[in-house]
């Protein structure tokens, strides 16, 4: 009965579906376990810690308003609690800024798996602190708190796709590298949930809503040791090709397929002898100039757009768009479970749209909704159902964002860089994402109170240029080998009068 599975519970019947696809695409379960044991305790989590600050807002700015007047008898004014609060909110994005500085050089020392272990000492810190921060009496705690989930999430969000990308056969790899998508936008649905006034989003439990997080951290513990490393990385980068085979045959679930060896086999003889890139020397490295422009401008796009900050002031958002308080907790989870859902039809699609039309198709529909937003709030003390419009397109303007780019965004490092570039490119990409977040965290409550009605409008501009360039200058990447796909760009970075020269070795860097 989909039809009717459909009309009632879409998310639950796109998720069957989605499970249905990888069952039959995929002989191995192995690989579908290794995607959500390394998912549950990575990109889930940065979902999960944008989500869960939302609720307790009220309740941590009386905290920080009873600590000031406890230790320093002085009462803090509301601008100066919001602050504070803007300060606990944004911190984490400066800790994931530092997170995906040291994510490169822990995945070239340590393995992508290794690494994704390793991480859970920040997590299980961080959580340590917030939980302990109410009965210290100490907001600070907390600031520290975050900035130590930050660093989490910021290596996790730069070494798990890398880690799926590298681990997923060519056929599928997009559609599990955008699984990391899905885990992320179920995070944020799973936040919003336990962050429920019913349940750890109450006056009473708002530090146990802080740590835990903490318990996606122990499933990823007990269960990411028992898969492989990454083939291509136990061969291009440790030289161990009996090891790459056997990660392979377990990740796929019968013999080796001689094409798939050859691929990985052509790329570490193409990078043989060559050392791991540093980020900055990506910078003058002209054979990759347009993939670097490409990752920075969409990276910074994702942040840019404001899809993220909504998360961490949903109660700001949805109050200037005429929503009462008593309903803005339960109207939150649709926004969540908007993007769940897009993440998921997303999944569906990329293999057959392409990344380039998700992408692009993403950007144009969020142009569009930011500016029905903007027309919405602008009429809405005229028109009695506009605040309804206005929900509506968050609602929808989330929904472009997970169809687009929320999951290829994550993707496009693993596809236009080689092995010896990639952990460098993520680093980039990473900083590039979370700067932009951090910047958007700051002055996102300031830019609705401010710009009022027209708070979208810097928003659709965002969306518009990236828009453009995608159309313009990426080239699509899906079933493409890496070889391919840097021909291609290597039209860009090289123009018509340079290429030869190039191809005679005399252009280089």
């Amino acid at each position: 009965y989909p039809s009717v599975y459909l009309s009632v519970y879409p998310s639950v019947y796109l998720s069957i579906c989605l499970s249905i696809r990888l069952s039959i695409c995929l002989s191995s379960l192995t690989l579908v376990l290794m995607v959500a044991s390394a998912a549950i305790g990575g990109t889930l989590q940065y979902g999960y810690n944008l989500a869960i600050m939302n609720s307790p807002t009220t309740f941590i700015q009386t905290f920080i308003n009873e600590t000031f007047l406890e230790r320093w008898d002085f009462q803090l004014e509301d601008y100066q609690v919001t602050l504070v609060w803007t300060i606990i909110v944004s911190i984490f994005s400066l800790g994931g800024f530092a997170g995906a500085l040291i994510a490169g050089p822990m995945t070239i020392r340590f393995g992508r798996k290794k690494c994704l272990l390793l991480n859970n000492i920040f997590l299980m810190s961080g959580s340590l602190l917030a939980v302990t921060s109410r009965a210290a009496k100490s907001f600070e705690m907390i600031i520290i708190s975050r900035v130590l989930i930050g660093i989490n999430a910021g290596i996790s969000m730069n070494v798990q796709p890398m880690y799926f990308g590298e681990s997923a056969p060519k056929h599928l790899r997009g559609a599990i590298s955008l699984s990391s998508a899905v885990f992320t936008a179920f995070g944020v649905v799973l936040g919003q949930v336990v962050g429920l006034r019913e349940i750890l989003g109450s006056e009473q439990c708002w530090q146990y809503l802080l740590a835990s997080n903490a318990i996606p951290g122990f499933i990823q513990l007990l269960t990411l040791p028992w898969f492989p490393e990454s083939p291509r990385y136990l061969l291009i980068d440790r030289g161990d090709k009996e090891a790459c085979i056997n990660a392979l045959r377990r990740l796929r679930g019968c013999e080796v397929q001689s094409s798939e060896l050859d691929e990985i086999l052509q790329e570490q003889a193409e990078t043989k002898g060559m050392r791991p890139s540093r980020p900055w020397e990506l910078f003058t490295d002209r054979s990759v100039r347009w993939q670097l422009i490409s990752v920075m401008i969409i990276s910074s796009a994702m942040q840019l757009c404001g899809n993220d900050s909504i998360y961490f002031y949903a109660y700001y958002v949805f109050k200037e768009a005429g929503i009462s308080d008593e309903k803005i907790q339960y109207i939150t989870i649709g926004t969540g479970t908007c993007e769940f859902t897009a993440c998921i039809m997303c999944n569906l699609l990329i293999e057959r749209k392409g990344r380039k039309f998700m992408l692009m198709g993403g950007f144009i529909l969020m142009t569009v909704w930011a500016v029905v937003f903007t027309i919405a709030l602008s009429f809405e003390h005229y028109i009695s159902w506009m605040p309804y419009l206005s929900m509506t397109c968050i609602f929808t303007y989330i929904l472009s964002f997970g169809m687009g780019p929320a999951g290829v965004t994550g993707v496009l490092p693993t596809e236009i860089f080689n092995q010896t570039s990639r952990p460098a490119a993520y680093m980039i990409a990473g900083s590039m994402m979370w700067l932009n977040l951090f910047i958007m965290g700051m002055i996102f409550p300031f830019l609705v109170s401010e710009l009022s009605e027209f708070c979208f409008v810097p928003f659709a501009v965002v969306c518009l240029l990236s828009a453009l360039y995608v159309g313009l200058f990426l080239p699509e990447t899906k079933g493409k080998s890496l070889s391919a796909i840097t021909s291609e760009f290597h039209k860009l970075n090289f123009k018509a009068g340079r290429s030869h020269a190039h191809s005679d070795g005399t252009g280089g860097k």
